[in-house]
Parts: C-alpha cells; sequence; structure tokens
C-alpha cells in the first residue's frame, strides 16, 4: 500500500490502517520493515490509553483541515486558477533569477549517534538491536532495531512488542556532548562557520576548501567523514553535498548509513532530482501538511509544487506558497546566515506519567541544574522563566513569570519554577521543560526611550499637597522604599502573567491556558490585595508618611487573548505560523501586546470591569493639567470610601520632569 493511502481507508476489520502515527513512516535503516506490521503493533499497543485518545483527537482535526481544503478548492473558479497562474509564472522568473549554482555545501549527519556513542563505550553491544532510552520513551535506536520497525521517538514498551530482544540504555547526555565537541573540531577545519543544526548534524560551506585545495566536494566529504572517525575513535557519519543547504540535508539521508551522495550544481541535474523527490522528505514538511497536500489536492512530489502551483498560490499564504514552489524548483539558501542572538535556551525531559509530587519537585530540580549549566555555559543570564508541562492525557500547559533581575542561578530558577508548579499540582505529568528568555543582552541594546510599568506607579507620599505638586523628590523615595526584589513587576501578555514576591506585593489568579480553555478564555482576572503589606514598607523608609490605606491598581488594558485557530492562524491578525516556529509565536504575541498598550496610551479608551469602569492614566492627567489650580482634597472623601483615588498613584514621569523645569 502507497505510505499516506491509509488515510482513507476505511476497513472496519483492519482499523489500523486508517490508524496514522510517526512510527510508520520510513527512516534510515528501515526499508525493508513490513509497514503494516508495524501500524497494527502500534494501534494494538495504543488502543485505549491516552496517547490513543490524544492522537484520535488530531486525526480528526486533521481531516477536518483537508475537508476544508477540499471545499475552498470546489469554490475556485477556471478565471481564479487563471490569474493565479500568472501569479505563479511571475513568482518563478523572480526566485530563478536568485538561483546560485556557485556554491558547494556539504551536509554532515552521524549515524545513529546516541547508539553509536554507546556501541563505542560498550563494544559488547555491537550488532545487537539496541535503543537509547526506556519503556516510556526512546531517544534514538541502532541500525539492527531499526530492522525491526523501532525508531526514535517510539515508547519503548511498543518497541519491546516489535522486537523482543531489544536492549535498553539509559540516555547520557554529557557523554553525547562530548563527542559532539569532537566532531565539531573536525567541522571548523573546513567551515569555521559552521552551522550546527544538532547535536550530530551540521551544515557546512567548502566553497573556499574546494577552491584553494582543488578537490571535489565528493573528495572533500570523504576526507571529512574519514577525520571524524579517526577523532572519535570509531563513530561513522553519511554527507550530502549540493548546491544549497536544502538539497545537501536531502542528499546526505539517500546513502545512509556510513555513505555519502553529490549532486552536481548543473540545472537540469537538480530539476530531475527534485521532481520526483516524495515532499515528505524535505526538511519542514511534517505529517500534517503531506496529508493536506496529498489527500486535498494529491500532490505526492516536489514536481508536482510546480504543477499544481495556482493552487497553492490560491490556497496558502505567499509565504506558504513561495516555500513550497521554491522546493518544486529546488531552490535553496546558499548563503551564510548572519549570526542571530539567541532568543531563548530550554531544557526539558519526558518521563513515566506519575502524579507523585515528590517525583515532579525532583525532575524540576535536574532541569533547572541543567538548564542553569547551559546558559552559564555559554554565558547567559536572562529574566523571563517558563514552564511547560504535558499531562498523562497529552495536554500541553505552560506557565511564565518574569523576575526582577537578570540571573542564571540554578537556585533562582527552581525557587521560582517550583511556584510555577506548585500551581499546577495535583496532576498526573509526563514532561517538564523550562525556558528562560529576555536575555541581558536584549536588555543593552533595547530602546531607551521604552518605559516599564515600574516608572509610571507613584507610591502613596507623606502628603496629598505632595503629590498634587509633582514633587520628583517624592517619586524618588518611594521608589527607594522598595528593595530590587520587592518593585512591582507585572507582564502582560494572552495567556501569561508575571509577578514577583507576590506575597509582599500583589495576589493574582494566574490562569494557565490549555487547548480547551484558550478558545473560551475572554479577559485574566487580577486580584488585587489592599496595599498593607506595601504601606507598611512605605513608612519603614518614611517617617512621616500617613497611616492610610493603598491599594494597587493595574491601569493595563484588558485585552482579547491571542489564540492560534487551527493551531496555525493568529485570531487578531490572521498571520499563520507552524507550532514549530516557538520563537516568532512568542515576539508575535509580545508584538500584538504592545500594539494593545500603545493603542491605550496613545488614545481615549474605556475597559469595562465587573465592578467599574476604569479611565485610562492619560485621560486622567490629561484632565489634571487642565485644571489651572488643583484643588486639594481632604482624606475623607464625599463618599465615605476610604480608598485612595487611582490618579494618585499614577503619573507619567515626563510630566514630573516638565512640572519641575516650570518650578525652577
Amino acid at each position: 500500500m502507497d505510505e499516506g493511502e491509509s488515510s482513507s481507508t476505511n476497513n472496519p476489520s483492519r482499523p489500523w490502517e486508517s490508524y496514522n502515527t510517526v512510527f510508520t513512516n520510513a527512516k534510515a535503516g528501515m526499508e525493508g520493515v513490513d509497514k503494516e506490521k508495524v501500524q497494527r503493533v502500534v494501534y494494538e499497543m495504543s488502543k485505549g490509553s491516552k496517547y490513543f485518545q490524544n492522537e484520535e483527537r488530531k486525526e480528526a482535526l486533521m481531516k477536518q483541515k483537508i475537508e476544508h481544503m477540499r471545499d475552498r478548492c470546489a469554490k475556485l473558479s477556471s478565471s481564479d486558477l487563471s490569474n493565479y497562474q500568472k501569479v505563479v509564472d511571475r513568482r518563478i522568473l523572480e526566485v530563478e533569477a536568485t538561483r546560485d549554482l556557485s556554491r558547494v555545501w556539504l551536509h554532515v549527519d552521524m549515524d545513529a549517534f546516541y547508539a553509536a556513542v554507546e556501541t563505542l563505550s560498550n563494544p559488547s553491544l555491537k550488532g545487537k538491536p539496541m535503543a537509547v532510552g526506556g519503556l516510556s520513551m526512546i531517544s534514538t535506536a541502532n541500525y539492527e532495531a531499526r530492522k525491526f520497525g523501532v525508531r526514535a521517538a517510539m515508547p519503548g514498551f511498543i518497541a519491546r512488542k516489535l522486537c523482543p530482544d531489544l536492549i535498553f540504555v539509559p540516555v547520557d547526555f554529557p557523554k553525547y556532548t562530548h563527542y559532539s565537541d569532537l566532531t565539531r573540531k573536525v567541522f571548523k577545519n573546513y567551515d569555521p562557520n559552521f552551522i550546527a543544526g544538532s547535536l550530530d548534524e551540521a551544515y557546512l560551506d567548502i566553497t573556499e576548501v574546494c577552491r584553494e585545495r582543488g578537490l571535489s566536494g565528493g573528495e572533500i566529504a570523504e576526507e571529512l567523514r574519514s577525520s571524524v572517525h579517526s577523532e572519535t575513535g570509531g563513530l561513522t557519519c553519511s554527507a550530502g553535498v549540493a548546491a544549497n543547504r536544502l538539497l545537501a540535508k536531502v542528499c546526505s539521508d539517500i546513502n545512509k548509513p556510513n555513505g555519502q551522495f553529490v549532486l552536481q550544481n548543473d540545472r537540469s541535474t537538480v530539476m530531475t532530482f527534485i521532481s520526483s523527490l516524495p515532499i515528505r522528505k524535505i526538511g519542514g514538511i511534517g505529517k500534517v501538511t503531506e496529508h493536506i497536500l496529498k489527500d486535498a489536492l494529491e500532490i505526492k512530489t516536489c514536481g508536482d509544487m510546480v504543477l499544481k502551483g495556482s493552487l497553492l498560490y490560491a490556497l496558502f499564504t505567499q509565504s506558504s506558497a513561495d516555500f513550497f514552489l521554491s522546493v518544486g524548483l529546488g531552490l535553496g539558501k546558499t548563503d551564510t546566515p548572519e549570526v542571530r542572538s539567541r532568543k531563548s535556551i530550554s531544557s526539558e525531559r519526558t518521563f513515566a506519567a506519575t502524579g507523585d509530587e515528590k517525583l515532579l519537585y525532583s525532575k524540576l530540580a535536574e532541569i533547572a541544574e541543567m538548564l542553569s549549566h547551559d546558559m552559564q555555559k555559554e554565558r547567559l543570564a536572562a529574566r523571563t522563566l517558563t514552564l511547560k508541562l504535558k499531562t498523562a492525557s497529552f495536554e500541553i500547559r505552560s506557565r511564565a513569570v518574569s523576575l526582577q533581575r537578570y540571573t542564571c542561578s540554578s537556585e533562582d530558577i527552581l525557587k521560582h519554577a517550583t511556584k510555577l508548579l506548585k500551581a499546577e499540582l495535583p496532576v498526573s505529568i509526563r514532561l517538564i521543560g523550562l525556558r528562560m528568555s529576555q536575555f541581558n543582552e536584549e536588555a543593552r541594546h533595547s530602546d531607551p526611550s521604552q518605559g516599564t510599568i515600574t516608572k509610571f506607579i507613584v507610591q502613596k507620599g507623606s502628603s496629598r499637597k505632595n503629590l498634587d505638586d509633582n514633587d520628583s523628590s517624592d517619586l524618588d523615595a518611594s521608589k527607594n522604599c522598595l528593595g530590587n526584589d520587592e518593585m512591582l513587576s507585572l507582564s502582560y501578555a494572552s495567556h501569561e502573567t508575571s509577578y514577583d514576591q507576590l506575597k509582599d506585593v500583589v495576589e493574582y489568579e494566574e490562569q494557565s491556558v490549555t487547548p480547551n480553555q484558550e478558545c473560551k478564555k475572554k479577559e485574566e482576572r487580577i486580584q488585587v490585595l489592599e496595599g498593607d503589606a506595601l504601606l507598611r514598607k512605605h513608612k519603614d523608609c518614611k517617617a512621616d508618611s500617613s497611616a492610610e490605606k493603598t491599594e494597587a491598581v493595574s491601569v493595563l488594558p484588558q485585552m482579547e487573548p491571542l489564540v492560534w485557530v487551527d493551531g496555525y492562524r493568529c485570531n487578531l491578525c490572521g498571520i499563520e505560523l507552524p507550532p514549530s516556529f516557538v520563537e516568532e509565536r512568542q515576539e508575535h504575541s509580545d508584538f500584538h501586546l504592545a500594539q494593545r498598550l500603545q493603542n491605550e496610551e496613545s488614545g481615549p479608551s474605556s475597559s469595562n470591569t465587573p465592578t467599574s469602569k476604569r479611565r485610562s492614566a492619560s485621560q486622567i492627567l490629561g484632565k489634571e493639567k487642565a485644571n489651572s489650580k488643583p484643588k486639594k482634597q481632604k482624606p475623607n472623601q464625599k463618599d465615605g470610601s476610604k480608598h485612595i483615588p487611582i490618579h494618585t498613584f499614577f503619573t507619567k514621569s515626563n510630566q514630573n520632569s516638565n512640572d519641575e523645569t516650570q518650578k525652577k
């Protein structure tokens, strides 16, 4: 049966044929595997489990996308397709002009890297089916195990069913990192600016080496592979040589293991090679995209993307359609990318699902230690921590907190991560991840005119007169009353609330977003305490402070949460970003937040809450500024309320400076 046709098979006596999983896709070393047997075993071993239910949910969602695409396709008229074909023809001319056949790129991929390292450390494993991991999950499998259908990202208990003699070896990342460093020493000899794809793969621009030494790309690849084998003491790798990185990666997989493939830098050769290549061989086209293209548009090869380009431009965004068209023409990146500053650093681990809180906190401590070690190794310090959880039912949850200072300390990371985890318990978890972002390098290059919320918050002074006169010294004194770790720090996103020193300053109800809750959630609720604790700290710094009670109030607008409709489309602006574009999605969320805050500050707006209507700080300040003679207010309000009006807490820093200038 042709791979991918099973999705349309609905034989009641053979239900596994319609059960599509990543485990049934061929990988290097699995050419002779009985795919139907593997599919049946995976189905029978998974049936009724939380994983099975999650796969069924994703399968139903994928079918909805396919039907939706078919409906849109059926509504296209011949005139529409003719117009889009003109767009395709124009784009082909434009992208063909960028084709560069002058460069020589080499993609090197280590063979079953983790398993090979373990075999090198323990020669008794040689020739035996072995997998790195455990019964819960496999990181990789050697080529002997792959003959049985065992592969990476497969639960170990399913792998054991496929291969009863399978040997499990625990994961040892320090060992793999050591051998990865050895391979990278070799890569630097050929391209000091090589691009590391992961621990076990890299892209090298060997154009200059070939020219200087008068050798072909194939000869350089042979030499590099031999050097890796010698430097590591026996590890093998496979290589692909082509005119761009996209083609080089495809080529490195052709003669695995311990082989290489060279694609000549000739347009006709490239077009012949790419035209019959299955679309799943291309990096960036995964299971869902493959099925949408195959089942909805009958696009199975890269050549089909060019032939049906009008459909792609009619049904996908221009960026996606441009990518598909470039793939169909065999075009890829040829330039050495500019060094991009890292946006985040993370560490996560998968384990057998458990609700044991002691064990979960132990796992959290290990991950915090690993993350801290990685940050210190790269000399990074960050102030935003994100906790990622995957429950036993494969539900993804995340919580985030912004710290008041930059840190890479495992103690700091663990302290705040523990608070985030505690808020989710009790729950059965199978994956924990920690991510640190917003590095101090970013802060140094940030816009100095961009203010933070703490600049807009003025604590209650010793008298109403001081505040009405906008005494800047009072502002400085109130700031000094709070230490660095006690300053109020709130960062807002569509699904995250961050905080520091909650018990002393502000208490809030943090909402964790789940796939089911995300569409229902329309606003975040923030619980605000009367500022007794804050006022006590203020009294300690200013002996003449009044004993009035203060209340911390947020003037940030409530905003509709950003939701990725169908898993990839932004509900606020319609832009499409795949789930794998994690950093890009976070930046897009930040963009909407900044846009909302800018609109709130620049124009009048109102926000209704369950208890009251709130005016923006700019409206309040504008009204005060219009009064030529500020009025003193008595402590006791007319309505008998003991609370201080909201405008007494907020004042623009530039207004302070202007008033000071006028006084002088």
